[in-house]
């Protein structure tokens, strides 16, 4: 007797950016299937923000080992328009022309994005708020600006600067990028990523590390999301005193 196979139901969280735009760029990603989760990352030399929107959900794509039922879940409406609205397969159907003498950007990624989608069973797109305390969502944009800044960055082979169209981003996507370079230094300040007002709190004391150099006397704590911030201030660098406890 034969037995019905279970199609896998995915949950791809994904969010990318470049500082600045077009800049070093970055992407984060996070998989879920059952009680199983990943997270990905990556960074590129040069490239812009909807190309690293786009190479997010590409990536997790390209991880499914079989077709799926796939929900895809993005603060770009960049993205989830262009599949949901069929402006992709439009392109796509007039050989990525837009207009009759102007080539669909990002068409390589597009292309990619649509083949990955057809070997898969049911792949949707939604929207969701970005910094508007979405769990995933922003833990997405954690691993994008770490690896924005990070050494490993690789060259974006389809990237074409002369090309790259002048998109208005939303006023989220504007907030998001502002909230980046945002800088958390006092009491009072407001958090990167949900606004409160940021608190002070004492390290907690424990024993020295070997060879560990500094310590935070304290730091800055947001009451909402609980994101912690160490900042410069802070940071005591160790004397002889060994016997000292600390963080």
């Amino acid at each position: 007797m034969e037995t019905e196979e279970i199609i896998p139901e995915v949950n791809i969280y994904a969010d990318g950016g470049a500082e600045p735009n077009p800049g070093k760029g970055g992407f984060g990603v996070i998989m879920t299937y059952k009680e199983h989760k990943k997270e990905f990352s990556q960074g590129y030399l040069l490239t812009t923000n909807n190309r690293m929107e786009l190479m997010g959900v590409i990536f997790a794509l390209e991880r499914l080992k079989k077709p799926s039922i796939v929900n895809v879940y993005t603060d770009s409406q960049y993205v989830v328009n262009g599949i949901e609205k069929g402006w992709a397969e439009k392109w796509k159907s007039n050989n990525w022309y837009r207009k009759r003498n102007a080539k669909a950007i990002n068409y390589d990624l597009w292309d990619k994005l649509l083949n990955l989608i057809s070997n898969n069973q049911k792949v949707t797109f939604n929207w969701v708020k970005g910094h508007a305390g979405h769990k995933e969502n922003e833990r997405c944009d954690e691993l994008a600006n770490w690896a924005l800044n990070s050494k490993n960055l690789l060259e974006d082979v389809g990237y074409e600067s002369e090309k790259e169209e002048v998109y208005i981003p939303t006023h989220s996507e504007q907030e998001k990028h502002q909230n980046r370079k945002r800088k958390v230094l006092n009491e009072g300040d407001n958090c990167r990523k949900c606004n409160t007002q940021v608190i002070k709190k004492d390290t907690k004391r424990k024993e020295l590390k070997p060879n560990q150099e500094y310590y935070f006397d304290y730091y800055l704590l947001c009451p909402t999301c609980k994101t912690m911030y160490m900042v410069e201030e802070a940071k005591k660098f160790v004397n002889d005193n060994k016997s000292r406890l600390f963080t």
